[in-house]
């Protein structure tokens, strides 16, 4: 039997998701693996941060867990993944279990550079935080949940990654109409341009406009959105080959977040 990890979600947790994931593969014959057993082992390794070879013996086995992982991270084009489909059924879900409309109306934008193993393919530098590595952009409701995430290398722009990231959620932002930023996406041409793809008045936060050192006024709620990421031990460094399975792990991490508070 096998043991009850911290990183498990429960089997009822599971059934909130587990339509979505069983579609993602024509069944020929009865399933003999059970795929909330393959879930639970690819949160293991988020969790823990461990290497797919080093995946207890009581999971299925890494190659088969490994598999199923890239099936539900796969994108065609600008098609999302299993993964993100999961992600976006569930904050729908939870908006409206909070009383929400599924779409928010306010936005609230930022990145998080993170450096880079050895053994990633895609490297890019900041120079503003001297790390060689990547950019999470990510773009949260007033409730700290995902509408939006991208993945670039390290020296892009955090004006122009965003404009990038709402252009290919736009249908998801269609209902958005105020995008809360800090300094670093001040300019007349981010905010031209946003209100051209969503329609969206954009307000800049800028530290030195306030008379003491205060957080600033809800910019937290995007903070605490990458510090929920910090959680899982894969994500403290980028260690994905791709830019892609780094946006799925990302990804991954906000559906455990979510599946745990149903």
């Amino acid at each position: 039997m096998r043991k009850n990890y911290p990183s498990n979600v429960s089997k009822e947790q599971f059934e909130n998701i587990k339509s979505i994931l069983e579609n993602t593969k024509k069944r020929t014959k009865p399933r003999s693996l059970d795929l909330y057993e393959v879930f639970c082992a690819v949160l293991y390794v988020l969790k823990s941060g461990c290497q797919w070879r080093m995946l207890p013996k009581d999971f299925p086995k890494w190659q088969i867990v490994y598999y199923y992982f890239q099936v539900w991270s796969k994108n065609n084009g600008n098609e999302p993944s299993v993964l993100q489909l999961v992600l976006k059924k569930l904050v729908m879900a939870f908006r409206i279990n909070n009383g929400r409309k599924e779409q928010t109306s306010f936005c609230i934008i930022d990145s998080q550079s993170v450096k880079n193993t050895d053994t990633t393919e895609n490297k890019g530098y900041d120079a503003g935080k001297k790390i060689s590595g990547i950019k999470r952009h990510i773009a949260v409701d007033s409730q700290g949940l995902p509408h939006a995430i991208y993945i670039t290398t390290a020296e892009k722009t955090d004006r122009n990654s965003a404009i990038i990231m709402i252009e290919n959620e736009k249908e998801n932002l269609s209902a958005v109409q105020k995008i809360l930023v800090d300094a670093g996406y001040t300019g007349e041409k981010f905010a031209s341009k946003i209100k051209t793809i969503i329609n969206a008045n954009v307000e800049v936060i800028k530290r030195n406009e306030l008379h003491s050192f205060v957080v600033l006024p809800k910019r937290w709620v995007v903070e605490r959105s990458f510090a929920w990421l910090e959680k899982c031990r894969r994500l403290w460094k980028n260690c994905e080959k791709k830019l892609n399975t780094s946006l799925q792990m990302v990804v991954l991490a906000f559906i455990s977040i979510l599946l745990k508070r149903f």
